[in-house]
């Protein structure tokens, strides 16, 4: 199971099953919900799903890399990347789960 991918469909699947809305239904509300998550992101806005985790955005500024292969330098541009922060909640059934 490690291998295994959560996508939008399972997700839209588990509302269909657990919430008892329409295929349809359960898909728009999973757009519904990533598009909300997004769009605060875009506008640089915290997003904090109790007992869930935390997502933000940050500035990495630009920096010196190395291709691996050739080992030559590059310019790595500034960038916004987002980082996202589980809480201890999630942290705490993440490990339970690998016992």
């Amino acid at each position: 199971m490690a291998n295994s991918t959560l996508t939008r469909m399972h997700l839209s699947e588990a509302v269909f099953s657990e919430v008892g809305l329409s295929r349809y239904e359960s898909s728009q509300l999973v757009e519904s919900v990533l598009n909300h998550i997004s769009n605060a992101l875009i506008q640089n806005q915290v997003v904090k799903i109790s007992s869930f985790g935390t997502f933000t955005t940050r500035n990495k500024r630009s920096r010196i890399g190395r291709n691996p292969k050739t080992g030559a330098e590059a310019e790595i541009t500034s960038r916004r990347v987002i980082t996202f922060r589980p809480s201890q909640l999630m942290k705490d059934r993440v490990n339970l789960g690998n016992k």
